[in-house]
């Protein structure tokens, strides 16, 4: 058990006391964040503007060049999500969790590719091209970059995309040597189960 707990840790030796407890700081507005899209609460967004501003800090200092590109666009797309899920679509009602349409279908397929495209020509010219974890950052970050962009519109197939990222990002950061995000990932993996059955439990409540 000791051996389990030092390799997992064991990168942190290195790291500066700062930069561990903003990581852990980040991770508990994150849990906080992804707790509060479960409850279909606008608090999502404030705490996760302030969990990703931090790990855009950490992971640009770590050289996680993907990482960082997917936190950057968190936070734009959470003061978006933000604008949007407070918008009003009448005298009294703010925009509602709704599925997505046959044109926001052929956006999320357009995204998830232009993704791809963009982080590989940043990814080639910052000559990052040097681990078979580029290439599974590259897909997990389209994967999530079509998530937050559902849940900014509110949109419950956002759950889908977040839990195939997430159970992708469990092994992954661990590999990394980023336990606390790792086990974040996995926490964020359960949490978005359960929102997927509580998005869709007030859908059919609808009907």
């Amino acid at each position: 058990m000791h051996q389990i707990i030092e390799t997992l840790f064991e990168q942190y030796q290195d790291y500066q006391t700062i930069d561990i407890v903003l990581e852990i700081v980040a991770v508990v507005f994150g849990f906080l964040s992804v707790w509060f899209s479960k409850q279909n609460k606008i608090l999502v967004f404030p705490t996760g503007m302030i969990s990703t501003s931090i790990f855009v800090y950490l992971l640009f200092n770590w050289g996680l060049l993907g990482d960082m590109m997917i936190n950057g666009y968190y936070f734009l797309m959470s003061v978006y999500g933000w604008f949007i899920w407070t918008r009003k679509v009448d005298a009294t009602h703010v925009t509602p969790i709704s599925r997505t349409n046959r044109k926001e279908k052929q956006q999320s397929v357009f995204i998830f590719f232009a993704t791809i495209i963009f982080v590989f020509i940043v990814y080639y010219y910052s000559d990052k091209w040097n681990n078979w974890t580029a290439y599974v950052d590259t897909v997990t970050t389209a994967i999530f970059f079509v998530g937050m962009w559902l849940m900014a519109k509110r949109k419950i197939e956002n759950w889908i995309y977040w839990i195939i990222g997430d159970v992708i990002s469990v092994p992954l950061y661990l590999y990394k040597g980023l336990a606390f995000t790792s086990f974040q990932y996995l926490g964020f993996t359960f949490i978005a189960i359960f929102g997927y059955l509580a998005w869709k439990k007030h859908l059919n409540s609808i009907r």
